[in-house]
């Protein structure tokens, strides 16, 4: 095949508007099985997480995200042996100016929070001015960078599941290995401002840490026996199943994601094995010059081949460009940064796509090459379709 390299990829692009077409058809088929492949992978075969990630658990109402836990939970979780510091887990929601400015915006207990998140890196004097001011946030440098907020900015959010506007400011900016898109303020805040309502005392969920990652299935299972039998029963996970469980409300996404490379792949064959078709019906004669001049079956064969494999690496090539930059999109998109905060479109998954890619090639050509190469000269000569 490779005497012929030259060969081959002249011929395969003689009919250059229909390789084209080809070659962008198979790409963009093999870009959304890349992404798809890269966000299964990015969702249920993920790393490792890390030390610090190993020891939180997010605990919030067993029967929905919707539903409030009460603030009473709190010192009952804190003295429970082998948990190290419990924060208050608040999504605010609210507009930020307009309501395509989508980020998170949680509300925490400062002091614990640090506690909670070691692996944040942020100057001590900003620390401080969040730990002691009550209006006081910080931002992730992603986010600070996205809406050009400074240390010292006034930043309002126009409440909508809080009946009021939390007016923030400023005072530190953080980076975080994991997250630089969210924006932190002091549940106490939001406490004092809906004094004497009944949501005074409620609590979406509570963020808890664990002395080690060993103690975490213990921990977990104590505050759900704990609560199990009170009016506001819990449910406690890590920080990624906690992620997922969002995701879950789509139904089975790992059934979905399988379903739809599935029918991708055989889309891509039924592509390639048409246009394979077509071309080697349109040189019949052509094959009967070639073994005039002394090409042998074999060589035929390969060459046949390898232009299809050619045109199906081509557009492998092309939409492993197309997936990658898709899954960089996807990641930096504020809707979707936390829950694909992992997707990459990583060597393991290029090179599977391109697999793919080549494999659909070789095998839709297969079987309308050996009936080419097996055709004889003088039938190849009187052929007129």
């Amino acid at each position: 095949m490779f005497r012929h390299l030259s060969f081959i990829v002249k011929s395969g692009l003689r009919n250059r508007r229909r390789s084209l077409l080809t070659i962008l058809s198979i790409a963009v088929s093999l870009c959304l099985l890349g992404v798809l492949m890269a966000m299964y992978r990015a969702l249920f075969l993920s790393d490792e997480p890390s030390p610090a990630q190993a020891l939180r658990l997010i605990v919030h109402h067993k029967v929905s995200l919707t539903v409030p836990l009460i603030t009473a939970f709190e010192p009952r979780i804190r003295q429970m042996p082998g948990v190290r510091a419990v924060s208050a887990y608040q999504w605010f929601g609210g507009t930020y100016k307009d309501p395509k400015n989508f980020f998170a915006r949680l509300a925490v207990d400062p002091e614990q929070f640090f506690q909670l998140k070691p692996e944040l890196e942020m100057p001590d004097d900003q620390k401080q001015a969040f730990l002691h001011l009550r209006t006081g946030a910080i931002a992730g440098v992603t986010l600070a960078k996205k809406y050009d907020w400074k240390v010292g900015d006034r930043i309002t959010i126009v409440g909508d599941i809080f009946p009021f506007n939390a007016e923030l400011t400023l005072v530190g900016i953080y980076n975080d290995p994991e997250d630089t898109d969210t924006l932190y303020f002091n549940n106490e805040y939001i406490r004092q401002s809906m004094h004497s309502t009944d949501r005074e005392d409620q609590i979406g969920a509570f963020w808890v840490q664990a002395d080690t990652a060993a103690d975490v299935p213990r921990v977990s299972k104590e505050i759900d026996d704990e609560f199990a039998n009170s009016p506001y029963p819990t449910k406690s996970e890590s920080e990624k199943a906690f992620a997922l469980s969002f995701i879950s409300f789509l139904g089975n996404l790992k059934l979905f994601l399988a379903a739809i490379c599935g029918a991708v792949t055989f889309t891509i064959l039924l592509v390639s094995a048409n246009t394979i078709s077509m071309s080697v019906r349109e040189r019949v004669r052509e094959v009967g010059i070639l073994k005039t001049l002394g090409f042998t079956t074999g060589n035929i064969l390969s060459i046949i081949v390898g232009e299809a494999v050619f045109i199906a690496g081509a557009g492998g090539v092309l939409g492993a460009l197309f997936a990658a930059f898709l899954c960089d999109s996807v990641r930096r998109f504020p809707l979707t940064a936390a829950f694909f905060h992992d997707l990459t479109f990583s060597l393991g998954v290029a090179a599977a796509a391109l697999g793919v890619a080549l494999f659909i090639g070789l095998v839709s050509s297969l079987v309308p090459a050996w009936g080419a190469a097996k055709t004889s000269i003088l039938d190849s000569l009187r052929y007129t379709g």
